[in-house]
């Protein structure tokens, strides 16, 4: 059985643990966190939409090991985009065969007490839940070394590389992921926002602050070439499209 890890550095399969969708240290070495905290009563004044998401349990199936209980933040202020370094030419309907596989991927060989990605996209723009804990909820993911706090997690599922067609469709569903995600937050898909590195794995040291794109490559928190050159080429349009579903100017 092969098993895909997600977003491996164009290199290296040799450095398969450098990883390139690195975000979390291995199960219980995660700092701690805030309880739970939903979102405020007071309704954001730039909501979107929520767009269609496949829950979990479609790829999930039988047989997942026990989870430990979801780790949240107070709320998402920022997105980064990856894309999973595997296959572009796979038919829509195997998305969730090949979550499967990333999932397995990441919690075998990686030993990470879930898949990292908060959500995935495929080619054909149909969003599926990744992480557990809740879509609505400000799940802490394992998807960016040093920044998986207060951010989510989106990957495109696929190889982005320079020269590669990214799908309109997808393109649109993160759009739409991301101004739904931001808009309970009421932040502007098209601001910057500060974050704390939470460890120097990162292009930060610990506990220096970060201003960065409230949507951003993968590459923008960590020394990688994720989302790939055609997907990060895509990231103007797409924090546009977002701003533009919010409702803003």
């Amino acid at each position: 059985m092969v098993l895909l890890l997600g977003c491996l550095p164009g290199a290296a399969v040799a450095l398969v643990l450098a990883f390139c969708a690195v975000g979390a240290a291995p199960t219980g070495a995660r700092s701690a966190h805030p309880a739970p905290t939903r979102h405020p009563a007071t309704a954001p004044a730039h909501p979107a939409v929520r767009p269609a998401i496949v829950p979990r349990s479609r790829w999930a199936g039988e047989g997942l090991p026990a989870q430990p209980p979801p780790r949240y933040d107070d709320r998402v202020v920022a997105i980064f985009v990856h894309h999973t370094d595997s296959p572009n030419g796979y038919d829509c309907a195997d998305a969730p065969r090949i979550i499967r596989a990333l999932y397995q991927g990441q919690t075998a060989a990686r030993q990470w007490d879930d898949i990292g990605y908060n959500f995935l996209v495929d080619r054909c723009g149909t969003i599926y839940e990744g992480r557990a804990g809740g879509v609505d909820r400000p799940v802490t993911g394992a998807h960016t070394q040093g920044f998986n706090h207060r951010t989510a997690g989106i990957a495109a599922i696929g190889t982005f590389t320079a020269g590669t067609p990214v799908p309109q469709e997808m393109t649109e569903a993160i759009a739409a992921l991301a101004a739904w995600k931001l808009g309970l937050s009421d932040v502007d898909p098209r601001s910057r926002v500060a974050l704390v590195s939470s460890n120097g794995g990162s292009r930060y040291a610990a506990g220096a602050t970060a201003v960065l794109p409230a949507v951003a490559g993968h590459d923008a928190g960590y020394q990688t070439s994720c989302p790939g050159a055609a997907l990060s080429a895509r990231l103007a349009w797409i924090r546009e499209r977002a701003a533009q579903l919010q409702g803003r100017a």
